[in-house]
């Protein structure tokens, strides 16, 4: 198992009880085709001005196999990326992008099978006229995102884990993860039954 396989292996939701809520992209940013595939990696992080899609055509040729590309796009009103982009980010083992913006051909991704999150679909491209950043922290789905962070995105949702903090957030989601697998549904109810009528009476409830 990779560094970041074992990340892959928990959904976002386990990192939940390791992570306060400024680490979790907001909901507008969501899986452009149905049931892609969960993906985990390092942040190749991209900052383009609103309307200007250069900054990420540039990155597929300089993130590192593995990695997530996450763009703040600065704008919903034109594509950052299409189908031959994503083609290209895909044959070099990009594992997919992350981006607060929308992007276009998704039938193409689709069949593509490329992992593409994002607000959303415009057929309408930007332009290549002007430099942003690369490598330089950017905000994404409402998270400071810096390079090498951990992004882990699926259906559920999308996790961004400080670097400094892998270790032990990977601990705490583990530990968690476990811990559910091992409790059956009726051990779970019981637990769950005793902690909402104890913090029901707590607040003075009566039924």
């Amino acid at each position: 198992m990779t560094h970041y396989s074992k990340f892959k292996a928990l959904s976002p939701t386990a990192y939940a009880d390791a992570l306060g809520r400024e680490q979790f992209m907001d909901i507008g940013i969501r899986e452009i085709w149905p049931q892609t595939p969960r993906i985990a990696g390092p942040a190749y992080t991209v900052r383009c001005p609103p309307g200007d899609n250069l900054m990420l055509h540039a990155a597929i040729y300089r993130a590192s196999p593995g990695s997530i590309i996450v763009v703040e796009a600065g704008s919903i009103d034109y594509a950052v990326s299409g189908g031959n982009v994503c083609a290209i980010a895909q044959k070099r083992q990009i594992a997919g992008f992350v981006v607060d913006g929308v992007i276009r051909d998704v039938a193409e991704v689709r069949d593509l099978q490329f992992p593409v999150f994002a607000r959303g679909v415009m057929p309408i491209p930007g332009v290549k006229q002007t430099l942003g950043a690369l490598g330089e922290p950017v905000k994404c789905g409402g998270v400071r995102v810096h390079p090498h962070d951990i992004v882990v995105a699926d259906e559920e949702g999308i996790v961004v884990i400080p670097v400094s903090d892998q270790a032990s957030v990977y601990d705490i989601a583990k530990q968690r993860a476990d811990k559910d697998a091992a409790q059956s549904l009726e051990q779970w109810e019981a637990s769950h039954k005793a902690k909402i009528d104890r913090i029901l009476l707590e607040q003075g409830f009566i039924d």
